[in-house]
């Protein structure tokens, strides 16, 4: 009671300032008919709204208005009623659904954060996340400075298909979706239900929504099975982000009528290295390997390094049902348990893949390198192989700690030289971003039976290292050739936003970590500095993941720009194309650009690369959902006990705090904090105890304990300890 009467004092002397200050009042009364921007108010609605309890105050309001009137910046009806005359600002943008409350529309021409639109739940028009609208902007700005406007139009739906679980009464059913970003239960008729039962998991379909409507109407189109089942929760997801459960049988089966063998005249027109000692390394369950290494040395003295990549487009040609539909997925996607291909099999695990003892057509990237890592020449072009040794990593770099085994000579002199190009990477400017891997041990029915971090070894920097100077040399050959004015498929990551920096900044401190981030030319030193000194820590993990997110998101784009992150002026991807299409439309391009051909036009490539960045987003945010879904199951299972954890994130509904032990992430949520009332303070991203002067925020070390977890949301609710 105490801290609702002292709110009134505060609006009562707020009141008296406004009534003292005609000018001040003159804003505020012009601003709140702004921010109600196509709605009239009376004069005693308008006290009423701002109120203003006084006569002096209401006696102040009415000079105002015949000021306001008299300028033209506001109108009054034939009912006395006020209304702005300032004209609103109309814009197209992407819905983000942040909670049940309000949205944000952001601009499809946004440039910074602020410039988001807020919208409240009643002025969305029933549009959905990812949803594509027409927004008319108010006039002002609302007391926290944000812009706020309203839905007019929904041009286009994100979706109209979701996952959830199906609740079944004797009139009706609804469906709860899975999806966190969707707020409303859909209804679904009896006749519309497709034979499931109460409980199931299933995919429905929007069949309705009439704006005076609270849900909306669908049927169910699939259904995927029990809640909780481990195949269930596993198409939830693929369904969840539109993933494909089959491949078409129309494309496997023109996959199938591809010929194995290789002719005379196709190897003739290549350059020949199946005599030259070549190998493959991958991981131990690895079945598509797309590139492989060769090795000689030269009368010279210096060294031919080769780096060969499965020739899929040779395979998989234009205007095929391959090429559509690997088109279509663009991306393989990498779940928990299973991998979601972007080509058939007979083409990822057979006639692309690169398995020992087979001939095997390429793209090649070969380089002449001297001993200190110098590339003093390169050749690139069509070739045919035949891989003498398949390795797994572990393999590998045992044959190198060793010293012995296959090959073990020329992997150790390989990876010297791998050491020495990183070495001169970092040297320019790139930024060393080792992130904790976490796997999961899975039974045969898929229960996690535990964590396994993944740890980065030599013989993964080797391989990634050659790769990346395949990478960048193909780019910087196509960008050389006509000055980048050949259309081409770049890969780009932007110079970070120093603001964001500066808030991680600020987050690496609370561990004892200071960051020296002036200008971009200084954020990869320090944040090498910082990524060295967190290796094995608890904090690791956190300060990784928040450095990558407070980053520029890397992109496919037909501009020529630089990638910050890797420090290179030109860079792209060529070396997977098995499992990644924008590889293809850089081959593709490439043998184009060698066999002599002229520019090509730019607009259809550059859809191409939007459609692949769009859809790499999706197979990250899938991989992450199958991954957390493995989480919320795993600390299910797990023993009953507290554990040391690091806060990771705070909000005005809770706090995040990441499992040090267990890398999994879960919310003590504010209802739950019993120990004190807690104000959140957003200037400062903290929770401020209103008695007791408790301030929890980012980094804080914290023990907790498991409340409650939930397969459906994929949530771990925690309390502290």
């Amino acid at each position: 009671m105490g801290r609702k009467s002292g709110r009134n004092n505060k609006d009562k002397n707020r009141g008296s300032r406004r009534g003292s200050n005609p000018s001040q009042l003159k804003r505020t009364v012009l601003n709140f008919l702004e921010n109600h921007f196509g709605e009239e108010f009376s004069e005693r609605q308008l006290s009423k709204q701002l109120k203003l309890r006084v006569a002096k105050e209401k006696q102040d309001l009415s000079d105002v208005l015949l000021e306001l009137l008299s300028a033209g910046k506001v109108s009054k009806n034939a009912r006395n009623a006020f209304s702005t005359t300032a004209d609103p600002e109309f814009v197209e943008g992407e819905v983000d659904y942040v909670n049940a409350r309000f949205a944000f529309v952001i601009p499809k021409s946004m440039t910074k954060a602020e410039d988001d639109i807020l919208v409240r739940e009643k002025d969305l028009k029933n549009a959905l996340d990812g949803d594509t609208v027409r927004v008319m902007v108010f006039p002002g700005r609302a007391h926290n400075g944000r812009r706020e406007g309203k839905v007019l139009e929904i041009l286009s739906r994100c979706r109209d298909e979701f996952v959830g679980r199906v609740e079944i009464s004797p009139r009706y059913a609804f469906v709860v979706p899975d999806f966190k970003k969707m707020h409303r239960d859909i209804f679904v008729k009896k006749s519309d239900l497709l034979g499931a039962q109460h409980n199931q998991k299933v995919v429905v379909k929007l069949t309705e929504w009439n704006e005076q409507d609270k849900n909306p109407t669908g049927a169910i189109v699939r259904i995927l099975g029990t809640a909780g089942e481990h195949e269930v929760e596993i198409h939830s997801i693929m369904a969840e982000f539109g993933l494909p459960f089959d491949y078409p049988e129309e494309a496997e089966a023109e996959a199938d009528q591809i010929a194995e063998a290789i002719g005379a005249d196709e190897i003739k027109g290549r350059r020949d290295f199946r005599g030259v000692p070549t190998f493959t390394i991958d991981p131990a369950d690895a079945k598509d390997f797309d590139d492989a290494i060769s090795y000689r040395k030269l009368d010279n003295g210096n060294y031919e390094v080769g780096v060969h990549i499965a020739d899929v487009t040779h395979y998989v040609r234009p205007n095929t049902l391959l090429e559509r539909e690997a088109y279509h997925r663009a991306t393989s996607v990498y779940l928990v348990d299973r991998t979601i291909p972007m080509l058939p099999e007979r083409l990822s695990n057979g006639l692309c893949s690169l398995r020992p003892n087979e001939d095997k057509l390429t793209f090649s990237c070969v380089f002449e390198i001297t001993e200190d890592a110098a590339v003093l020449d390169f050749w690139i072009g069509r070739t045919v192989i035949h891989s003498d040794r398949r390795f797994a990593y572990e393999e590998a770099q045992e044959n190198i700690d060793q010293q012995s085994g296959d090959f073990y000579g020329e992997l150790t002199l390989l990876n010297g030289l791998a050491k020495k190009l990183r070495a001169e990477r970092f040297k320019k400017g790139a930024i060393n971003f080792e992130t904790v891997e976490v796997k999961f041990k899975l039974d045969d029915k898929g229960k996690p039976l535990g964590l396994i971090i993944k740890e980065r070894k030599d013989i993964h920097k080797m391989i990634e290292e050659f790769m990346l100077l395949a990478n960048r040399t193909v780019a910087e050959f196509i960008f050389n050739r006509n000055k980048g004015k050949d259309t081409f498929v770049y890969r780009i990551h932007d110079y970070p936003d120093l603001e964001k920096l500066t808030t991680f900044a600020g987050f690496a401190r609370k561990f004892g970590h200071e960051l020296s981030i002036t200008d971009e030319r200084t954020v990869s030193k320090t944040l090498n500095k910082l990524m060295d000194d967190i290796v094995g820590k608890p904090e690791q993990n956190v300060l990784e993941q928040l450095a990558i997110r407070s980053m520029a998101k890397a992109k496919y784009t037909t501009e020529p720009k630089l990638h910050f992150g890797l420090a290179f002026k030109h860079y792209t991807h060529f070396t997977s194309p098995i499992r990644r299409y924008p590889d293809m439309m850089v081959h593709r391009l490439l043998q184009h650009y060698l066999d002599g051909g002229k520019n090509m036009e730019n607009q259809s490539w550059e859809e191409k690369c939007t459609h692949s960045s769009e859809r790499e987003k999706r197979a990250s945010d899938a991989e992450r959902a199958s991954i957390k879904y493995k989480q919320v199951e795993f600390m299910q299972l797990a023993e009953v006990k507290d554990y040391d954890g690091i806060v990771t994130g705070v909000t005005e509904w809770g706090v995040y705090v990441e499992i040090t032990e267990t890398k999994c992430e879960g919310m003590v949520r504010l209802q739950d904090i019993k120990d004190d009332y807690y104000d959140f303070d957003e200037r400062n991203m903290r929770l401020v105890g209103s008695k007791n002067k408790r301030i929890i925020t980012l980094g804080d070390k914290v023990s907790v304990r498991v409340l409650k977890t939930d397969i459906d949301r994929r949530t771990i609710d925690l309390e502290f300890v």
